[in-house]
């Protein structure tokens, strides 16, 4: 079932929250020893208590809400009160939080109970999601091949069903890469819909987001309606009502104007075949009644890039301090130790300039949106990669300069803060799957979860093209 009808089973006691769990357990103990998606899984007998006291609720009137009775797996990323929190670093593999991040209190809220969490890359560094604690997740549809990242072991537990829905976070793509390397849906929200934290620091932070993943754009959607919405402790947070996500998404996109961003005019390079599969997307969009035309960044991507290292140096090194031993540094990756020392060097008037150059980047893209309704490009720059490799060192001949210039394609909509849904766009000659990002004015979340809808309606390519794993 996909997440909608398992919750409207549920809640008309057509199934019951033990048999749920049971048959998601049966589901785990048979598909993740293939792909190590789903980590710190919490104990079968204690899970299926909670699922026999989430019937009894039910048959005493008592419905928490959408989730009620479902599994859930929380990004390895987030605070959970009670099950241990690694952020894939051996700094804290025994780390057990006291409180829950506010999104996971939202989720717990509405009825689910989490089962443990999803792999990640260490402190969500890389879009490949591997670490010294758990190892690698490997790839939904070819085991030999990674995952993405960070939110890589949601993407797979999705695709193969080990949960009904899954949460994670977007900084540089995160939510987008593991989605369509994975052939499901991924959505980094707006800047401020889904609240963060509590954390020690509440300003500095927006370019990281929450979000939800899914099967379906409507399980997605759901899911963000639980997840979005105010908290007093997340000042930037945004002021709207999230049960609009839950209202139907059928929408007329006759004449709806898109700009094809592609490559941005070969500035960026990509693995063969990734571009034209993209551009063969389009033709969904037109077929639902949209005008697609190539776009223009009018924008020099080089001053996006080096906006964007400086902003993410000075976060990593700042973030850092809590870290103070220097012993410590031994068990971090080198790319994480790259980005701290890189910050350390900043200095107050370059991060002022790189905020200058986001906020004119912010400039430019709403005067493109004056021309388009919606900006379409690739979700990555390369197919699903060997899991033995951590990052690729060249495409299409062109070196990579740091571990995550492969990913370059994800930025814009992060730096504008803008809502980007990644969709999958089909798979390669090798069976390996590729998406595209729609992305949306800002604060035009619902907008692009419409067109995402009706782009999944024409495409089906879930529905069409479930992993081999599953057949097995």
């Amino acid at each position: 079932m996909d997440a909608v009808t398992l919750s409207r089973a549920i809640k008309a006691r057509q199934v019951s929250c033990r048999e749920t769990m049971t048959a998601y357990l049966t589901q785990i103990e048979r598909l993740n020893p293939k792909v190590n998606a789903i980590v710190s899984l919490q104990d079968g007998d204690a899970l299926l208590k909670q699922a026999e006291e989430r019937d009894r609720q039910l048959a005493r009137g008592q419905y928490l809400g959408w989730m009620h009775g479902m599994p859930h797996a929380v990004k390895d990323l987030a605070a959970t009160a009670g099950i241990r929190t690694t952020y894939g670093s051996p700094l804290f593999k025994d780390y057990v939080p006291k409180h829950d991040e506010i999104y996971v209190e939202r989720i717990k809220g509405q009825g689910a109970i989490v089962i443990g969490k999803t792999n990640v890359p260490e402190f969500g560094m890389g879009s490949n999601s591997y670490n010294q604690v758990f190892g690698i997740t490997r790839n939904a549809y070819d085991q030999s091949r990674i995952a993405g990242g960070s939110s890589g072991g949601a993407g797979v537990a999705l695709a193969l069903r080990l949960v009904p829905v899954a949460d994670g976070s977007d900084m540089m793509g995160s939510l987008r890469n593991p989605a369509a390397f994975n052939n499901v849906f991924g959505f980094r929200p707006s800047a401020g819909c889904v609240p963060s934290g509590p954390s020690k620091e509440l300003f500095l932070g927006d370019l990281a987001t929450n979000g939800p993943m899914g099967r379906t754009v409507t399980d997605l959607a759901m899911l963000l309606s639980i997840q979005a919405g105010h908290d007093p402790r997340s000042p930037l947070s945004i002021q709207q009502d999230p049960a609009r996500f839950a209202e139907p998404l059928k929408r007329d996109f006759r004449d709806t104007r898109i700009g094809w961003l592609g490559d941005f005019n070969g500035y960026l390079p990509m693995e063969e075949g990734v571009l034209e599969l993209c551009r063969g997307s389009l033709n969904a969009f037109e077929a639902i009644g949209c005008k697609v035309e190539d776009a223009e960044l009018n924008f020099a991507p080089q001053r996006l890039w080096q906006a964007w290292l400086t902003l993410r140096h000075s976060l990593a090194a700042g973030e850092a301090e809590a870290f103070p031993d220097p012993k410590l540094r031994a068990l971090m990756k080198p790319e994480l130790l790259w980005e701290i020392d890189s910050g350390k060097n900043i200095s107050a008037r370059e991060l002022y300039k790189a905020s200058v150059e986001r906020s004119a980047w912010y400039q430019a893209i709403c005067e493109l949106f004056k021309r388009y309704d919606y900006l379409v490009l690739p979700t990555a720059q390369v197919f699903p990669f060997d899991a033995s490799v951590h990052w690729p060192k060249s495409i299409a001949g062109k070196a990579m300069d740091t571990y995550h210039r492969w990913m370059e394609v994800v930025i814009p909509a992060s730096l504008a803060g803008c809502p980007a849904m990644s969709v999958p766009a089909g798979f390669n000659a090798e069976g390996l799957p590729m998406g595209v990002q729609i992305i949306g004015k800002r604060e035009a979340d619902l907008a692009v979860l419409q067109l995402a809808y009706a782009y999944e309606q024409e495409t089906q390519w879930v529905r069409r093209v479930p992993p081999a794993l599953l057949k097995v």
